[in-house]
């Protein structure tokens, strides 16, 4: 079953079925629970009546019997003879006896002859055993039972109650009176019957009702299935979802779908722009190559080997930056090794022979710089700003390093045109010049602040640029400490 509405409506409906079942099965407990109490009182009060009559020794053709069909009576001895029965009964299940014809007993309202025996001792042995007992209903909670009996051929269920009577004779008897179950089993027939006919319908309408509003609350779900069918199939990632106006998961659903579409547009569109200017940068260096050496093949003498190299060196430039950004977005983490900022930045300056600014570096001696990180993306960094300051310096470049609150914060400073506050963000982005009257080999591709605020940021650490005390810009790299 596929269909979310169908397994909603026929779970709502078992859960229904079962509670209704157990609810209905409880009722029906309970309802012949107290029918068959009041059938047990009228049992027994029945039995109790004839039963005292019987202690008081009135003679059984004297005790009086109900003659319909309510109370049938049957009595039997000691011995389980019947001595007495209700009019009209003609046959009984579930007492002592089933006969329905009174036996005459030997003890049937007889009172005992002296015995003329002399002696005395013995008369009076005898007369402890002849003199009649105490006569009395016993007072023990009585005994029931299911039966049937048959009163002027009508057949029917009965719930029969037994008490003892003891006569002023001494003969212990015991007395049946039953009560008719036929309003007990009408009663539950009636209410079972009734469930039995409802409950299907009940079943068919919460079926139904849950269908119905499963479907309602789903519908929203179902456009939103079908515009992601639809953007699936244009490709068309400016398209958003509908948005419900209730605040339910599904209006929360759509309003997620839709913010992963705007990130999967931002993504998609800045990969373009990225392939269109990589594609772009590319070419010149290329072509410019390719002049040269077709040159070259038709006049060796003409052939401009600096040149060449130069456009050589640019490209793999550019291929190591495309190929560190590639990492950057597939996610890669640096190292866990430790990196000494202090020395790195002295290192990186040492190499650096042939910059036309000289670069003044502020380390104070025996300052402990460390981070955590890789010792190649960081010097990468560095040598990015270093570049670039070296690009717009007119005079100066220098470079510090500090202790900064819970970390270390690396400053690279110019003395040029600095760069102006609405642009300060949009420099970091990928393939953007500022300066669009640099020539391109001047200028680089775009690529070494964007690629230097991604490692930063893979670092924990930012990257911003200032205004710089000595008039230019003033790049601040900040990276935490070790833990």
């Amino acid at each position: 079953m596929r269909s979310v509405r169908a397994r909603a409506a026929l779970g709502a409906t078992l859960v229904v079925a079962v509670a209704l079942i157990g609810a209905g099965l409880a009722v029906l407990l309970v309802l012949r629970a107290n029918l068959i109490d009041q059938a047990d009182l009228q049992a027994e009060v029945a039995a109790r009546e004839v039963a005292g009559a019987l202690a008081t020794g009135t003679p059984y053709e004297d005790v009086e019997l109900d003659d319909d069909e309510d109370h049938p009576v049957q009595v039997t001895d000691e011995e389980g003879r019947v001595v007495l029965v209700s009019k009209d009964l003609r046959a009984v299940t579930g007492t002592g006896a089933t006969g329905v014809t009174p036996v005459p007993s030997a003890s049937a309202g007889a009172t005992p002859a002296p015995d003329d025996d002399d002696d005395g001792d013995d008369d009076d042995q005898d007369d402890d055993r002849s003199r009649p007992g105490r006569s009395e209903v016993s007072s023990d909670d009585p005994d029931f039972s299911d039966g049937t009996a048959t009163v002027d051929r009508t057949t029917a269920d009965y719930r029969f109650a037994a008490v003892e009577a003891t006569t002023p004779d001494g003969v212990t008897l015991t007395v049946y009176a039953g009560a008719p179950l036929a309003a007990e089993q009408e009663a539950v027939n009636t209410v079972r019957g009734a469930m039995l006919t409802g409950l299907p319908v009940l079943l068919v309408v919460v079926a139904g009702v849950t269908w119905l509003v499963t479907r309602r609350a789903l519908r929203p779900v179902e456009g939103i299935r079908q515009e992601m069918a639809a953007i699936t199939a244009s490709e068309d990632l400016a398209r958003r979802v509908p948005e419900p106006d209730s605040r339910d998961e599904i209006a929360a659903l759509a309003r997620t779908t839709n913010e992963t579409l705007t990130v999967l547009e931002a993504s998609v569109e800045r990969q373009r722009r990225f392939v269109a200017d990589a594609s772009h940068e590319l070419r010149s260096p290329i072509a410019s190559l390719r002049t040269q050496l077709e040159v070259a093949e038709a006049h060796p003498e003409l052939l401009d080997l600096p040149g060449a190299v130069a456009d050589t060196v640019r490209l793999q430039v550019l291929a190591a930056d495309l190929l560190l950004l590639a990492r950057l977005d597939a996610g890669e983490k640096p190292g866990s090794g430790t990196v000494e900022l202090g020395a790195l930045v002295r290192e990186e300056v040492s190499q650096r022979t042939r910059d036309r600014i000289a670069v003044a570096v502020e380390v104070p001696e025996g300052g402990a710089f460390e981070v955590n990180g890789s010792r190649g993306q960081l010097s990468r960094v560095i040598g990015n700003l270093l570049d670039n300051a070296q690009r717009h310096a007119e005079s100066s470049v220098a470079v510090s390093v500090v202790a900064d609150g819970r970390g270390v914060r690396v400053e690279v400073r110019d003395d040029g045109a600095g760069v102006p506050e609405d642009e300060r963000e949009r420099i970091f982005e990928r393939f953007v010049r500022l300066d669009d009257a640099r020539s391109r080999d001047d200028g680089g591709a775009g690529l070494g602040l964007a690629i230097a605020r991604d490692v930063a940021a893979r670092h924990g650490g930012t990257l911003t640029v200032h205004r710089a005390d000595e008039g230019g810009a003033a790049f601040r790299l900040w990276l935490p400490r070790p833990a």
